[in-house]
């Protein structure tokens, strides 16, 4: 593994609303070293569309290699447009991952379509990567909805499944990686000083016996693997009214972590939080911030100077 590299700005890879090109991928990127000031890439318009599966994408995540040589994007296979049967797409929905490669963050190549959810699932929402050092592989997760019966017709919940890959081409066999009895979608992981942050939204409704339905909660592990330990519920509550689609990352500069957190309603999308204390699951809501227009689930990564200046300069 090399050396961390000297990071001097940040990519945010997102989807827009439903809509004649929402559901693609865009790229906007930070104003310099800037963590909460981002300006959309092509002017609006995706860096990159699925011609495959449903030929929509969604929740797109990029993870890069411990190498440093090479970065790969992983997104939901799913186009809902004018659709709103929801309960349809979790029984029958595609249980395959868009998989991208790219050594560059400008060039992609051809994406392909990857199944990972098994036979029983219904769907494979929300994908993500994290390179776990303790296997020798990244552990790519989502939300799957399982059915005991061949027609997924009887009730049940979405859980986090995970496989493991070296090349986002053959993946080991799913499992399960969280079920806590009811709907849980949208995991992910950020890891500091030897313990992992995990952040997942409670998709029960709000009511006596689920609080903190509709809203982001945390847990720690000290590995990917093990035991995970409760932090903190209802991130964000008074803020804002619910949420979903977490991301969080670190300052560049190393004193702050962000987390922002999609509102999902038709006035505001995410919102971001900030802390100096990340093991205290207290988060703040950021006062100053530009994000691009109807920003959607995705990912920040942090990159170079060089590879900032690359996207600049591609997508202006």
């Amino acid at each position: 593994m090399t050396s961390e590299p000297e990071y001097a700005g940040y990519l945010y890879a997102h989807f827009k609303r439903e809509g004649a090109e929402g559901e693609q991928i865009h790229f906007a990127l930070s104003d310099g070293d800037d963590p909460l000031h981002f300006d959309d890439l092509n002017g609006g318009r995706p860096v990159l569309r699925s011609t495959l599966g449903e030929r929509g994408v969604r929740d797109p995540h990029i993870v890069r290699s411990p190498e440093g040589d090479r970065f790969f994007m992983v997104a939901t296979d799913l186009r809902v447009g004018d659709r709103t049967d929801w309960d349809r797409m979790q029984r029958r929905g595609s249980r395959s991952i868009m998989v991208w490669e790219s050594r560059d963050l400008v060039d992609w190549g051809e994406g392909r379509l990857v199944e990972v959810a098994p036979p029983e699932a219904g769907n494979a929402w929300a994908p993500e990567a994290v390179w776990d050092p303790d296997q020798g592989a990244y552990l790519v997760h989502w939300s799957s909805t399982l059915y005991a019966d061949p027609e997924h017709a009887t009730d049940s919940h979405n859980r986090i499944l995970c496989a493991t890959t070296r090349d986002f081409r053959s993946f080991a066999e799913p499992r399960v990686w969280i079920d806590r009895g009811w709907h849980t979608i949208d995991a992910t992981v950020i890891e500091h000083d030897g313990v992992y942050y995990r952040f997942l939204k409670d998709e029960r409704g709000r009511t006596g016996e689920s609080p903190f339905g509709k809203t982001v909660f945390s847990e720690t592990a000290t590995s990917l693997t093990g035991e995970w330990a409760p932090l903190a519920e209802g991130i964000g509550l008074g803020a804002i009214r619910q949420g979903e689609g977490p991301l969080v990352y670190q300052a560049n500069s190393g004193d702050r972590w962000f987390l922002w957190i999609d509102e999902f309603t038709p006035e505001r999308r995410y919102v971001p939080f900030e802390t100096t204390d990340l093991a205290g699951g207290r988060w703040t809501p950021c006062e100053d911030f530009r994000l691009p227009e109807d920003p959607c689930h995705g990912v920040v990564l942090p990159v170079t100077a060089a590879e900032h200046e690359r996207l600049r300069t591609a997508w202006s």
